[in-house]
């Protein structure tokens, strides 16, 4: 495999490419790859399917106790299964 040089790299590309290699456990050269195979048109889109990505990441959160309680007793209603509607 060849070798190629690339500089000129903004803080913002930088930065992208440090987290991508940090979230997959990848090296930052491999993470640079991907990026430019995915821009390249040259990552085959079938074959990732089933990924859907880390734009969402930021609203993940785990809920304190009490409000979890207060949502889990909210919803208890449409938990309920009326069998007479399935008979």
């Amino acid at each position: 495999m060849k070798q190629l040089s690339l500089r000129g790299f903004d803080p913002l590309l930088e930065k992208r490419i440090r987290e991508i290699a940090r979230s997959r456990n990848i090296s930052l050269n491999k993470a640079a790859l991907l990026l430019m195979r995915k821009g390249a048109g040259l990552e085959n889109p079938a074959a990732n399917d089933h990924i859907v990505g880390d734009s969402l990441d930021h609203l993940i959160r785990k809920w304190p106790e009490k409000e979890e309680r207060e949502f889990l007793r909210s919803i208890q209603a449409f938990e309920r299964i009326d069998e007479d509607l399935w008979s």
